[in-house]
């Protein structure tokens, strides 16, 4: 398989090289570029193709979320994971409506970081447990309460629901669930496609408004997931 095209962008250096290090230590990544603002990054994109661009929110000249609208909609198949210090829905929301595929926060460990960008670039998406918590009940206090009676799920991919909202990877729904990384593949699609949603943002959405969640009895490892990988 081909590496991982990353292209890093953050307005401090000290930050950007410490990630650059770090990436570049992991099998299948390859770091190919760094910009200190939403401008540079932007021109690196059309010059460099990368898969993923990691991006900061707070930036000068451009910050992160006129960078991501700009990427995403000049270059649809590059894949931005917000990489931020900011967990409140005024910065969430607005950066995966503008086009981001994941959201991470910067006191996240290096081993989350490596798991987002690879499960960003297998499944296109990927949120951390407290980022979906935060929306799931957003969307939970907004929503009317009227859930869609035409959502039918089977039990097994009830169970992958459950374990992709809580912010398992594909491998690690396949060891819980005693399945192969490719058969999770294969629920996640057809969740998708049952609920008729194309990325993660509008998966939580629905999941929230039509109470999906609380069919599954196993709703109780979101709370455990948060509190093993918080940092």
């Amino acid at each position: 398989m081909p590496d991982i095209r990353v292209l890093i962008v953050d307005d401090h250096a000290i930050l950007r090289d410490g990630i650059h290090t770090l990436l570049e230590r992991q099998p299948g990544i390859r770091v190919i570029g760094q910009a200190g603002n939403g401008l540079e990054a932007i021109d690196l994109v059309e010059k460099l193709k990368p898969d993923i661009v990691l991006m900061d929110i707070a930036m000068p000249k451009m910050n992160g979320l006129e960078a991501t609208q700009k990427i995403s909609g000049l270059y649809p198949d590059v894949k931005i994971l917000i990489l931020t210090q900011h967990n409140s829905r005024e910065f969430i929301i607005p950066m995966l409506q503008a086009g981001a595929s994941g959201y991470i926060l910067k006191k996240s460990g290096g081993r989350e970081l490596i798991n987002a960008i690879r499960e960003i670039d297998e499944q296109g998406a990927f949120i951390e447990p407290e980022i979906t918590r935060q929306i799931l009940d957003d969307y939970s206090l907004s929503n009317d309460g009227t859930p869609d009676t035409d959502i039918h799920l089977t039990q097994r991919e009830k169970d992958v629901l459950n374990l992709v909202v809580s912010g398992k990877s594909n491998k690690e729904v396949a060891y819980q669930l005693g399945i192969s990384p490719k058969t999770v593949s294969v629920h996640r699609s057809n969740i998708m496609k049952k609920l008729n949603v194309h990325n993660i943002f509008q998966l939580l959405r629905v999941v929230s408004q039509n109470h999906l969640l609380k069919e599954i009895p196993t709703i109780d490892l979101i709370d455990q997931t948060i509190q093993t990988q918080g940092d």
